[in-house]
């Protein structure tokens, strides 16, 4: 009779769910569970939106569309056509590929413009207001990523988001606390109310009357109303209005890039990454291979051992980051060197059990001849096997605030991710070198890691996440969670993180992180920052399981949800 009634259970659930359940998974905490496709991201509209359109026979490039512009309403606090990002992909036949619309600096930017008479760093101009904003990459992307793959008209995948916009979104309660938040800044960086300007409350809609006539316009007349049509006035005049440095000619000769994927091997999985200018894939590939050698999985997860071993090769991979890294169309990156498994272990050389390394006593490495936190991520595998990864953002939350308020949109202030100064940090606390200085038309150095990791020639997970510099740790901690600790994908996602940058010299720990292990690693030395980290990342990942279906891992620290089919 027990055994009758399970078996009911099951059914059930599978009914429910439209799922099959995988019978390695069944005493595992997990995630949404589909057949054929799925989509995970920061909000259920934009993860139903993608999905709907793969309903409709689109791949999952077309849902890239769809989910995409689908954020820019529903999460205005990432989502974006006034900010950039990068997509990763890989094809069913197994080809990968990546695509930079990473923003870019103005033509009239300049190597000292945020510094002052006296040469120190005037952080708040990077920061806050229309000259922090860099040359808008998103929607360049979106019409070269159909271009080249899309299968259905542009005008389909536009009008979901068109319909969003205009019927109003439903504030959530996390929405409405990051709105009010940011009402005070709204105000500097404008000179003015804005459209989200208000006390917001969960259940509040907000309707955007202003970017439905915006989407419309790129609706009918295609990637050059952003560039060079009425919407590139409305950008520029209010750029400008607002002490700005954004041209026409800036606007118009924007361009995406096609780039090759930083790929690798860790323990039999294939890695494939984003190159520069996103540090992710090197940082990546720089912290997993230094750490190969120390079998990890020996250590029990995020105890003493597996925090200490991760922390020092991050520190390692963080400070070649500061030094070695930026756009590849303007320095020379040693990729090779920095990834070899010579180079790693003599980085490694030093670390010593029994006492913390001194970010203070450690630099670069020696080769011959030589990130906001409100970014957002989703990931998507289509009916046909392919699957894309795709991270986008403003930087900051709402970027730098200025809100093109005849487009219905927030721009990004990306220019805070170049080094202003050498050694200077910038929001994130991340230091950089002459090689992400800014310089005209340059792309910024990024900490966006979209990540693609196939098995024995087939795919196995698909991941990112938001996060400043603390996106390349959420991910790797991701990827170890599953290759080493075998945990399903929602298991994996929700664990407590923790984050090292090199400097600051400190590790931050997530404050649901258990503080156990805290004493053992001070009295090795290491300092610990519990204080002010509720969230590291928000990862939205989706796994293949042993019998092909599909797992969605939704981040639980924020809104984010899977949907499948």
């Amino acid at each position: 009779m027990n055994k009758v009634i399970t078996l009911l259970f099951i059914s059930v659930l599978c009914i429910q769910c439209n799922t099959q359940v995988n019978p390695d998974s069944v005493n595992k905490p997990h995630g949404v569970i589909a057949k054929k496709a799925m989509v995970v991201s920061a909000r259920q509209e934009a993860s139903k939106i993608g999905v709907d359109i793969m309903k409709q026979g689109g791949n999952a490039f077309d849902a890239m569309i769809a989910t995409d512009l689908a954020l820019l309403v529903s999460y205005p606090v990432a989502g974006n056509i006034g900010g950039g990002g990068f997509m990763v992909f890989r094809m069913k036949d197994g080809t990968t590929g990546s695509l930079d619309f990473r923003e870019k600096a103005p033509i009239e930017a300049t190597k000292d413009m945020y510094l002052d008479e006296d040469g120190n760093v005037n952080s708040d101009t990077s920061k806050l207001g229309a000259l922090a904003v860099g040359i808008p990459g998103t929607i360049a992307g979106l019409f070269e990523v159909h271009k080249k793959f899309g299968s259905l008209p542009f005008e389909k995948l536009i009008d979901p988001a068109i319909k969003l916009a205009n019927n109003g979104v439903v504030v959530t309660k996390k929405q409405a606390e990051s709105l009010n938040q940011n009402k005070q800044n709204f105000r500097k960086a404008n000179k003015r109310t804005i459209l989200l300007d208000k006390d917001w409350e969960a259940g509040d809609t907000i309707k955007y009357p202003k970017l439905v006539e915006t989407l419309k316009r790129i609706k009918t007349n295609g990637r050059d109303e952003f560039y060079k049509g009425k919407t590139a006035d409305i950008l520029v005049e209010q750029v400008q209005k607002l002490g700005g440095i954004i041209t026409k000619e800036d606007l118009a000769n924007y361009e995406a890039q096609w780039r090759d994927p930083i790929t690798f091997m860790y323990k039999g999985h294939k890695i494939i990454s984003m190159p520069p200018p996103s540090s992710g894939g090197i940082c990546i590939a720089q912290i997993l291979k230094s750490i190969a050698p120390y079998n990890i999985e020996q250590y029990a997860h995020n105890s003493t051992e597996y925090i200490q071993l991760i922390v020092e090769a991050e520190r390692r991979a963080y400070a070649d980051r500061s030094y070695f890294l930026g756009d590849p169309d303007f320095v020379n990156i040693p990729t090779d060197s920095l990834m070899s498994e010579h180079y790693l272990s003599k980085r490694m050389a030093d670390f010593d059990w029994e006492k913390a390394t001194q970010s203070s006593t450690l630099s670069r490495g020696s080769i011959p001849g030589y990130e906001s936190d409100e970014t957002t991520h989703y990931s998507i595998v289509d009916p046909f096997g392919n699957s894309l990864a795709v991270t986008t953002t403003l930087n900051a939350a709402y970027g730098s605030k200025v809100y093109v308020e005849n487009g219905g949109f927030f721009l990004n202030n990306e220019m805070d991710d170049f080094s202003a100064k050498p050694g200077e940090p910038n929001m994130y606390g991340l230091v950089g070198a002459d090689a992400n200085a800014i310089a005209p038309q340059k792309r910024m150095l990024s900490s966006m890691s979209p990540t693609i990791i196939e098995v024995n020639g087939q795919l196995k997970m698909v991941l990112g996440s938001p996060g400043g510099s603390t996106i390349i740790t959420s991910v790797m901690q991701n990827i170890l969670n599953v290759i080493e600790y075998d945990m399903s994908m929602q298991e994996s996602v929700s664990k407590p993180r923790f984050h090292h940058q090199w400097f600051p010299d400190n590790i931050k720990f997530e404050t649901t992180f258990d503080t156990v292990v805290f004493n053992s690693l001070k009295k090795l030395g290491y300092a610990i920052d519990h204080t002010n980290s509720p969230i590291i990342g928000k990862v939205d990942a989706i796994l293949v399981l042993p019998n092909g279906n599909l797992e969605g891992g939704a981040d639980p620290r924020g809104d984010d949800t899977a949907v499948g089919f």
